[in-house]
């Protein structure tokens, strides 16, 4: 059973704009059940610990129409985060970040959340974020001072594809950046897009993407649990 850490935004607000946001429901619930399914365990942090705040759009029903992520939420699966600054990092065997608009606000800069990432990074685990999620990733930097992801093939959520209403409000393009430091792929044409940038880095594009994302890094645990069994036995 490998352990996986889910790292969720705190949340952010400008009250100015009437604009709430965090956490996008589906993008940990989907990954959660498909790595549990899988026989992995799953704890999650947040940059304030405690609950953190879940973009209220990712409950509503144009965005979950059976109910399924709003139900999962009530029942507190996410109530309880520990922060990140606590955070054990050589306990776990990858590092998953949750995307959600918020993670540009509160996860994109924080730097116990870098040090965590290279520490997972560092032991060999894997590191993966899915959607906006990558946002973290794109400022990261290796104890050599290069980008984590200098070079390297990844997606994340595409500037068309982001709403309207966020205009002017987000503090920066994930596109753009990413683009800056890794071969950005949006997957162009495809309905669910992953990538894997190294065999010890995972994105996946948008919330559509989660089920995928979360199915292929559930497999990648259990592919290194059995070749790490096997050279025990041998």
């Amino acid at each position: 059973m490998a352990k996986v850490l889910a790292v969720l935004s705190s949340g952010y607000s400008n009250e100015e704009h009437n604009y709430v946001t965090g956490w996008w429901a589906e993008e940990l619930f989907e990954p959660l059940a498909e790595l549990e399914k899988a026989g992995h365990s799953v704890g999650l942090a947040s940059i304030d610990g405690g609950k953190p705040v879940v973009d209220p759009l990712s409950l509503d029903s144009a965005y979950d129409p059976e109910g399924k992520y709003k139900k999962l939420y009530d029942s507190g699966i996410a109530d309880k985060t520990t922060p990140v600054v606590d955070v054990k990092a050589s306990d776990y065997d990858a590092i998953m970040i949750v995307g959600g608009h918020g993670a540009m606000f509160d996860l994109a800069h924080d730097e116990n959340l870098h040090a965590v990432i290279n520490i997972v990074h560092e032991t060999g685990g894997i590191v993966s974020a899915v959607c906006h999620g990558p946002a973290p990733l794109v400022f990261t930097k290796t104890k050599d001072g290069k980008p984590l992801l200098q070079g390297l093939k990844v997606t994340g959520y595409p500037n068309d594809m982001e709403p309207e209403e966020v205009d002017g409000l987000l503090p920066f393009s994930l596109e753009d950046e990413m683009a800056k430091v890794a071969q950005y792929d949006k997957g162009e044409g495809q309905d669910e897009h992953i990538v894997w940038g190294s065999d010890r880095l995972l994105t996946g594009r948008d919330p559509g993407s989660s089920q995928a994302f979360g199915r292929e890094l559930a497999k990648k645990l259990s592919e290194l649990e059995k070749h790490q069994l096997d050279k025990h036995l041998e």
